[in-house]
């Protein structure tokens, strides 16, 4: 199994800045994709940005230019630079590991962040 913790979700004003973290813990070697998902309310659950073990990023059309996704390995966590963020941004975000045993894939508890306009 793999263990996610997320932290670094709260409340902003539109135009902030935020950044989220998920430390993994576990079968961390059977990862070879980290992703993070956001939940607004009433929506279905997106995908946002996506970080795989050779570096390949992947993100959402919404968020390509204010968010970077990145890694570091050594703490076994995925960060999300969050920037100019927007009203539309409020969501739980939730970390993801796929692992190479797809489709066996891990969830974190979620986050909330929050951007007032």
């Amino acid at each position: 199994q793999v263990q996610l913790v997320e932290s670094g979700g709260g409340l902003v004003q539109a135009g902030g800045s935020l950044r989220l973290s998920c430390a993994a813990s576990g079968r961390i070697f059977s990862i070879n994709r980290m992703g993070w998902y956001r939940q607004a309310p009433g929506k279905q659950r997106e995908l946002v940005a996506s970080i795989t073990n050779g570096g390949i990023t992947n993100y959402a059309d919404s968020v390509t230019g204010r968010f970077t996704i990145s890694r570091e390995n050594a703490k076994n966590t995925v960060y999300l630079q969050m920037n100019s963020l927007k009203s539309e941004d409020t969501a739980v975000y939730y970390c993801n590991a796929r692992l190479s045993s797809w489709p066996e894939n891990y969830w974190g508890q979620g986050t909330q962040v929050t951007v007032s306009s």
